[in-house]
Order: structure tokens, then C-alpha cells, then sequence
């Protein structure tokens, strides 16, 4: 029964209104995850030899001494992308299907995700390469198995949280405490990890408990979700109680106010919505990579990372803009809707946040003030240009965003056009050469005054690049319409 609900999904797939969107998709992803494999077998040949040959240490012990931070990095990606595949589920609720194999179905099927089983790749070319230098292939085995299997909790973990908000937000404000904690040398907890991990090569016995943990988490989340299993129960979109909610000084403001007000209204209330804000926080502290390799603190990539620093919620706000009103976007082409005006009110929308982001960046001075004024230059630029290139972007967007679904915000299908391909040029390798250049041959100051012109630029001529933006959208109005009137 599992492959023969597999092969419906598959049929599905190739049966679908975007078909042709989903294919090239799918193989762009599947590129992806190949180049992440590759990563991931490198990275366990590099982190082995250098381990062994340059600090001279067991790579295992020390392997072991950070799996503990891998782990946590692992569950907070997973809880933040990764969801259960209930809606195609729910249509054979009503056939003579065991709920018991439908279930079972589910959990399965969050195991065929490339977020599950990615790092394994990098655990077990480790584990070949260790075998391969002398460590004892049952130990060595034991030490694979019990790892893995505790990277595998994390999916049921994900299951069981993933709509207690207030739990998560415990969790990791524990997790944070906890990493402060062993920053300072409070709390040793990277030695606990190398002595539980490495437990499981030194004594091989102990990797049942994992196998054990395992087995109960499924049989916790199969019992969980066989209880919430139903149309009108786990399966139904919560419904709150309808409130009037208005923010009064923007009525002044007209029409522009009036698609601002929803917006913000939109972001308060949904939780789809909700994670734009979050992944926004998120993008705030992408820059933190320059800890990890120079290589980040070169002009192109701070530039880059700027971009993305003060632009995180221009990129996941703003590519999905008609997305976000695809259930009434129909109904508003038949109105006397002023097409300028709701442009307008998402461009002010994402400049209010990115001026906030700018602000919030402020603690990188704190690593180098070159650093704070290459992100101050890539948020002006955002002000001025990447936030009309990204509504730009959303007009090519003809992907609807159900936010009544349960799905996280990260999961739902983004559009890929070659048109949106194109539009990153403007958008992130123009400001990398014109600041790489321009720092190069005159200094930081003429970097950050370079990409400032540029966003001026932008911002003198918005209403003409607006023009340009809105004859896009009338454009593709027709086909968005139909797109978003689509089941698929």
C-alpha cells in the first residue's frame, strides 16, 4: 500500500497544472542535493585527515565533541522547513484505507525528504574512512547506527512540536542559554557530547539506546497523529474567532493605507505569514558566517551577505506578493482596485522593515565598522532598487500560498521563471561588482558611496520603474488569475 500510494503522488505530479514548473524545479533541487552530497563526502575526507595530520588528535573523539551542536543546528533547520504531508493525504481518509497504514504513510514519507537523510552521507563516508584507517568495523558501526538514529529523532521531534509555539520558544531560548553557557566555559558541554558520543564506539551496547529512543518516538507520533487524524480535527485549519483590528493612522493615507493596513494585519494574524517575520530575524544574522572562513570577508561576499543581512524580508516578502492574495486575487482583478497603489503599499512595506533591519545590523560594528557600513550601503541599495527589482519578480510569481494550510512558510513552492532568474542580476551581482570594484580602486568610502548612488538612483525614479513594474503585472494578470484559480 506505501509504493501504491507513492505512485498516485507521482502521477499527481506529472498531471498537474504546473507541471512544467515543478519539473524544472525538481531539477534544480536535485542539483542541489547533489552538490551538497558532494559537499558532505568532502567535508568527512577534510574534517578525518585534517583532524589526524594537522591537530593531531582522534577524529573521532573530536568529531564526536561537536555532533552534540550539529544535532541542534539540525532540529531548529528541520522544525523551520521541514512539515508533514497531510494535504495529499486527506483524500483517501474516505476510502477503504487503514487509518493505521495511512499513518504510518506519513511518518515514513518525512524520511524520504533530502533533509533527513542528507547527512548521512557525511557519517557514513566518515565511518568508511575511519574503518579504512584501522578503527574496528562493529564499534565503528555501533558509532554509525546510534548517531543516525538520533539525527532521525529529530523528524518525530519536529512532528510533535510543530504547533506549540510556546514550546519552541522555550526550547530555544534553553538552547541559547545553554550556548552562552558553554561559550563561557560554564558548562563543559561540548566534553559531555564527546563522552556520549564516542560511548557508542567504546562501548557498542549503548547504541540500542538510540535504536530504543527511535522506535518509542514512532510509536509516540503514530499514536499522536492517529488521534488528531481527522477532516474536522488535526487535519482541519484552526479558525479564531473574528476581531476588528484596524491601525487608524493609515487610513489617512487612502488606498496606499488601506493595503498596508491589511498587509500588517495579514502578518499579525497568519501563521504562514508569520514566518516571513521570523525567517526575516533569521536572515539578520546570516552575517555571523564571517566567523567561520575569511573568505566571507572578502568586498563581493560582504556585499552579499549585506544584501541578504538587510534585505531578508524584501526576498521572502516581496517575490510572493500576488501569492499572498491568490485566494481573493481573482475577485480583486473585478474590482476598482488602483494597481499602483497596491505596488506601492508593499514597496513601503518592505522599506519600513528593511530600515528596521539596518538599524538592528547595527551590533556587526561590533566585528569591524568596514563591515556595518558595507551592510549600511547593500540596505540603501535594497531602499533604493532591489526592493522594486523584487516586486518585479513577484509579478512572474503565479504560485498560490494557501494560508490556511498548516505548512511552514518555507516549504510552500516558490516560482521559478527564467524572467526571475534574470532579475537577480540587478539584484545581487550588480552591487557585488560595482562595490568589489569601486572598494578596490578607492577604498571603503568609495564603495559605500558608489552602491548608495545607485540606490538613489533607484529611488528618484521609482514611480517610472513602478510603471514599468505595473505594465508587467497587467501583463501576466490573466494568467496569474488562472494559475491561482488552479487546484493543483
Amino acid at each position: 500500500m506505501f509504493f501504491k500510494l507513492l505512485r498516485l503522488e507521482i502521477k499527481s505530479f506529472f498531471r498537474g497544472t504546473s507541471v512544467g514548473i515543478n519539473l524544472v524545479m525538481k531539477i534544480f533541487r536535485i542539483l542541489g542535493v547533489l552538490y551538497f552530497v558532494a559537499c558532505l563526502i568532502g567535508g568527512a575526507f577534510g574534517a578525518f585527515y585534517y583532524i589526524q595530520e594537522e591537530m593531531h588528535e582522534d577524529p573521532l573523539k573530536v568529531v564526536s565533541r561537536f555532533l552534540v551542536v550539529l544535532w541542534g543546528m539540525d532540529l531548529i533547520f528541520k522544525y523551520i522547513v521541514q512539515q508533514m504531508p497531510t494535504q495529499n493525504i486527506k483524500p483517501f481518509l474516505t476510502l477503504n484505507i487503514s487509518k493505521k497504514t495511512l499513518v504510518n504513510y506519513a511518518l515514513a514519507k518525512t524520511f524520504l525528504s533530502p533533509l533527513s537523510w542528507l547527512n548521512s552521507f557525511f557519517f557514513i563516508s566518515f565511518s568508511l574512512i575511519t574503518i579504512f584507517n584501522g578503527y574496528s568495523f562493529l564499534e565503528i558501526t555501533s558509532w554509525l547506527i546510534g548517531v543516525s538514529c538520533l539525527f532521525y529523532l529529530n523528524n518525530f521531534i519536529n512532528i510533535l512540536f510543530n504547533n506549540k509555539e510556546k514550546v519552541v520558544f522555550a526550547a530555544g531560548a534553553l538552547i541559547a542559554v545553554l550556548a552562552g553557557l558553554t561559550y563561557y566555559n560554564i558548562i563543559p558541554l561540548l566534553s559531555y557530547s564527546e563522552v556520549f558520543f564516542y560511548g557508542l564506539y567504546a562501548y557498542p551496547y549503548i547504541a540500542l539506546l538510540p535504536l530504543l529512543l527511535f522506535i518509542l518516538l514512532w510509536g509516540i507520533c503514530f499514536w499522536y497523529l492517529r488521534k488528531e487524524f481527522y477532516l474536522d480535527q488535526g487535519l482541519e485549519a484552526k479558525k479564531a474567532v473574528g476581531k476588528t483590528e484596524n491601525i487608524v493612522f493609515l487610513n489617512k493615507y487612502g488606498a496606499l493605507g488601506s493595503f498596508i493596513n491589511n498587509d500588517i494585519k495579514m502578518l499579525k494574524r497568519n501563521k504562514v505569514a508569520k514566518g516571513i517575520i521570523l525567517g526575516s530575524l533569521m536572515f539578520v544574522f546570516y552575517g555571523l558566517l564571517m566567523f567561520t572562513s575569511p573568505i566571507y570577508k572578502t568586498p563581493y561576499m560582504m556585499m552579499f551577505m549585506g544584501l541578504f543581512v538587510t534585505g531578508g524580508f524584501q526576498f521572502l516578502f516581496g517575490q510572493r506578493v500576488p501569492s499572498f492574495d491568490s485566494s481573493y486575487y481573482p475577485l480583486m482583478m473585478t474590482l476598482n482596485v488602483p494597481y499602483k497603489e497596491y505596488i506601492k503599499a508593499k514597496w513601503w512595506l518592505m522599506n519600513i522593515v528593511t530600515s528596521f533591519s539596518i538599524v538592528l545590523a547595527l551590533f556587526y560594528a561590533i566585528l569591524g565598522w568596514d563591515i556595518y557600513l558595507t551592510f549600511f550601503a547593500a540596505g540603501l541599495y535594497n531602499i533604493g532598487v532591489n526592493s522594486q527589482f523584487t516586486l518585479w519578480t513577484g509579478a512572474f510569481n503565479k504560485n498560490q500560498i494557501d494560508l490556511n494550510s498548516k505548512e511552514k512558510v518555507m516549504g510552500q513552492k516558490n516560482s521559478f521563471n527564467i524572467k526571475s532568474l534574470l532579475l537577480l542580476i540587478p539584484k545581487l551581482l550588480l552591487p557585488m561588482a560595482v562595490f568589489g570594484v569601486s572598494q578596490y580602486f578607492g577604498g571603503m568610502t568609495a564603495g559605500v558611496i558608489s552602491i548608495a548612488i545607485l540606490g538613489l538612483i533607484g529611488f528618484l525614479f521609482r514611480e517610472k520603474i513602478f510603471d514599468i513594474i505595473i505594465r508587467h503585472y497587467k501583463r501576466e494578470k490573466y494568467s496569474t488569475i488562472e494559475a491561482f484559480k488552479a487546484k493543483n
